[in-house]
Order: C-alpha cells, then sequence, then structure tokens
C-alpha cells in the first residue's frame, strides 16, 4: 500500500491536566438503556439542543451523536449523525460534538470534506468517531455487505489514513486495500492543526493496533478496573512502537442518588424491566461480531445480560452511589490513565444537569488536592 499520508505527531501527543466530560447524545429513540422502564429523554432535535446548552453550560466538554441507519434493539427512530451534529454545533458556543461516522455507508473523502467545513463554521468543535460496525443486518439491508472482523478493522485504518492525509496534504494519492484516492486536493483544509480530533473503539486486537498507530483517542467500553487497565498499557505500549500517544475514554452510566442504596435500587429497576428480547438479540448481534475477531476478544465477549441492558456496559464502569462515592471513582479512573468520561443517564435532561452541578465540580476538587465532605 503507497501512501502521502505524513505524520502528524501534534494531534497525538497532546496531554491534558484536567479529566473531560463528555455525553452520548441521545439522537436515536429508546434512551441510553434497552429497558421498559419509564425514561424521560427524547430524540428529537427541541430536547437535545436544549440538552446541549444545558451540558456546555454545567461543564461538558464533548457530546458524542450516535449512528444508526435502520431500527433495532429498542432504537426504533434515529436521525443522522452528521446533520445532528451541526444542528447542535449550530447551537452551543463551546461544546465539543464527536460525530459517529461508519465506514461502508460513508467514503472517507466526502467525511473529510463535512469535516473540514464543519471545522471553519463551527471554531474548530467537530470531531470525528470512527466505527467500524457491529450491525450485520443495518449493512446488508443498505445492500454493502458485511466484511469479516479483522477486515472492518482493516477498512477503517485506511479511512483514517485518508482523513488524516486529505486534511493536511495537497494532492493526496493512496491506494489501498479498500479506498483509492488520487490526487486529491481539499480547500479548505481544517483550521484545527494538524487535524480534528479522531476519535475510535474497539476491545479486539485490530481496534487496538489501529489506536496505537493512527488514532487521537481510544473509546472504551465499560470495564472493571483491571480490565480497563489491561487496554491501557497494551494500546499504550503499541503507541509507542509507532511513536506516539493515544488519549483514552470510557463509557460509563451513570446513577447518582442521595445514597448508594437508592441508586443500586434504581439499578435494579432497570435491569429488572429489561427488554429481554430486545437484549438478547442485541447480545447475540454483538457477539457474533466479536467472535469473528482471531482474538475472540472483540466488544462485548465477557458481558452478560445486565451488562448490555445498557449498550456499550456502561453499568460496569460503576458511577453508580453518591455524587462524592462518584467523583472518587472518576479519580480512580484517572490515576488509570482515563482522559475522559463519557456519560449516559436514566433520564438525560436533569440528570446530566445534577452531575454537571453536583459531581463535576466534586472531581475538579479533587484534582486540586482539596478533600470533600462525607
Amino acid at each position: 500500500m503507497a501512501s502521502t499520508l505524513p505524520c502528524t505527531p501534534g494531534a497525538e501527543s497532546t496531554t491534558m491536566s484536567q479529566l473531560r466530560f463528555a455525553y452520548w447524545v441521545p439522537n436515536v429513540s429508546g434512551g441510553l438503556v434497552v429497558s421498559k422502564i419509564p425514561q424521560r429523554t427524547h430524540w428529537g432535535i427541541d430536547y437535545n439542543v436544549e440538552l446541549a446548552r444545558t451540558a456546555e453550560e454545567v461543564g461538558f466538554d464533548y457530546a458524542l451523536t450516535q449512528i444508526r441507519f435502520i431500527g433495532s434493539y429498542g432504537a426504533e427512530s434515529q436521525h443522522e449523525s452528521t446533520t445532528f451534529s451541526a444542528a447542535l454545533l449550530g447551537a452551543t458556543k463551546k461544546l465539543r460534538v464527536i460525530t459517529a461516522i461508519l465506514p461502508g455507508p460513508w467514503h472517507p473523502a466526502v467525511v473529510a470534506k463535512i469535516g473540514a467545513t464543519a471545522d471553519h463554521l463551527f471554531n474548530s468543535r467537530w470531531s470525528v468517531n470512527i466505527v467500524s460496525g457491529w450491525f450485520q443486518g443495518e449493512q446488508e439491508a443498505m445492500g454493502l455487505g458485511w466484511p469479516d472482523h479483522e477486515a472492518r478493522y482493516r477498512r477503517s485504518r485506511e479511512f483514517i489514513d485518508i482523513l488524516k492525509g486529505i486534511w493536511t496534504t495537497d494532492h493526496f494519492s493512496y491506494d489501498g486495500e479498500f479506498y483509492k484516492i488520487n490526487d486529491f486536493t481539499l480547500n479548505p483544509k481544517p483550521l484545527s492543526k494538524p487535524h480534528p480530533e479522531i476519535f475510535q473503539g474497539g476491545n479486539s486486537s485490530a481496534a487496538q493496533r489501529n489506536a496505537g498507530a493512527v488514532s487521537d483517542w481510544y473509546f472504551m467500553n465499560g470495564n472493571s478496573l483491571d480490565g480497563l487497565k489491561e487496554q491501557i498499557t497494551k494500546v499504550r505500549a503499541l503507541a509507542a512502537e509507532n511513536g506516539r500517544t493515544v488519549k483514552f475514554a470510557v463509557n460509563a452510566f451513570v446513577i447518582a442518588r442521595s445514597s448508594e442504596q437508592e441508586a443500586r435500587q434504581e439499578l435494579a429497576r432497570i435491569v429488572g424491566a429489561a427488554d429481554k428480547e430486545a437484549v438478547e438479540a442485541f447480545g447475540t448481534a454483538v457477539k457474533q461480531a466479536g467472535q469473528s475477531s482471531p482474538d475472540g476478544k472483540g466488544m462485548w465477549q465477557d458481558s452478560k445480560f445486565e451488562d448490555l441492558v445498557q449498550y456499550n456496559d456502561g453499568f460496569r464502569t460503576n458511577l453508580i452511589g453518591t455524587p462524592q462515592q462518584i467523583a472518587e471513582r472518576i479519580l480512580t479512573l484517572k490515576s488509570l490513565g482515563i482522559d475522559l468520561v463519557l456519560t449516559g443517564f436514566l433520564h438525560f435532561q436533569e440528570e446530566l444537569k445534577a452531575f454537571g452541578e453536583e459531581v463535576i465540580p466534586l472531581v475538579r476538587a479533587l484534582e486540586n488536592g482539596q478533600k470533600i465532605a462525607a
């Protein structure tokens, strides 16, 4: 494979003193848990604009839009991610929005153009999350076929190579397995230097190799502290082999209540009201996708039924308890090397606001070495 891709170390070497916070944008119906429990959350634009404005007011740094093209597993309606991201960026002033993109339906040159325009229009607040894909039925419904696990990650690697190349190089060419680019010049290029931030997730060795080689951020599903530490250690080593560094983000479903008992009871109600048929169907789909990796270590491989009720294992991160307990657990995550916590909530508007007002200030105090009252 030949490429005119330059080395862009600036995007990989940034460090942060303060932990960052993001939230899942509920731009698909059904909320963030596959449960029949009432969720005061809505997938429409009016609700989400208000939510985004609240988020930036109370200290959130990023929002992540979801990508889904057809209904499935409780998410029967969905808004397209790039358009929805632009709407949220246009309605806010500080919030950064991460747009989920799925190679296959999208071509990297088109996404490079969208990203460059968004970078200009919205003061460099647009980022991208490259999703290699788990939903076979969706891809086949669009007539795209379903490459095997390793091929999907090779395709994502090429996709990111091309984004970075087009964003930073004139007369860019690329001769890959999945994409061919011939003397392509993008004008204007992004204002962000060296380019907009690139996020990517996955648990398999292929995903970790991609993160170590080309991505700025590595998203991790919820996991135990030992599980997170293992992934961070592996990806850091892979990045070091490439002379670069990677930042780490973890998914967490937050249940903050006045007592830990109350929070645990809420979790029990969520799992107890799970949509059993939808959770089991989702589990079958994602585990089949992960099991096709040579190491059998794709995302969700060790997820239990109750984990899958929150579809990125968000309960496993254990941000469930009082605001103080949650803040202290977040500092533990930071000590492992986590740079960003991606949050989800049962009742987004009120719980996101409460998290910003009650938990984030405690985290900042702990980061500054202050003691917080029990």
